[in-house]
């Protein structure tokens, strides 16, 4: 190869491209045996149910309150979090997002974005409410290399 700018030559190594791709192939096969070898796969609706029985638990007959909300959502996203390990899905990772808040007639959106493999990686929700407050309960699921 010729550098246009300097007219200086250098060589690149003739095993270089045959190391890589056969490396790119090795790493390749490498992670479709490990995806496919997981047994215990992060299954939204196991974990929606799971999510919606802690939330009734908790929540059935509580009426909104400021100085409360904090330690609620603090408590779900443990109880989540450790049902979630109950279920022994070897290398998940897990992440519990918990949001309150007060019903007053208005609409709420909620978004998020995340960076994930969509072979292995989920996310379940569910969505409690009753005459004074809502509770949006996440969920994600993310397997580790």
């Amino acid at each position: 190869m010729t550098d246009v700018a300097s007219n200086n030559q250098y060589s690149i190594r003739p095993n270089y491209k045959h190391k890589l791709r056969s490396y790119s192939q090795a790493r390749m096969r490498q992670l479709l045996k490990r995806t496919i070898a997981t047994p215990h796969r992060f299954k939204p609706a196991i974990v929606t149910r799971l999510i919606h029985q802690v939330l009734a638990e908790k929540l059935t007959g509580v009426a909104y309150n400021p100085e409360s909300c904090s330690q609620w959502t603090r408590e779900i996203s443990d109880e989540v979090k450790a049902r979630l390990k109950g279920l022994e899905l070897s290398r998940y990772k897990f992440v519990v997002n918990v949001v309150i808040g007060e019903m007053r007639g208005e609409g709420v959106r909620m978004g998020c974005r995340c960076l994930w493999d969509s072979d292995t990686d989920s996310m379940a929700q569910d969505v409690f409410m009753n005459d004074s407050l809502f509770c949006v309960a996440v969920a994600y699921g993310v397997y580790y290399y």
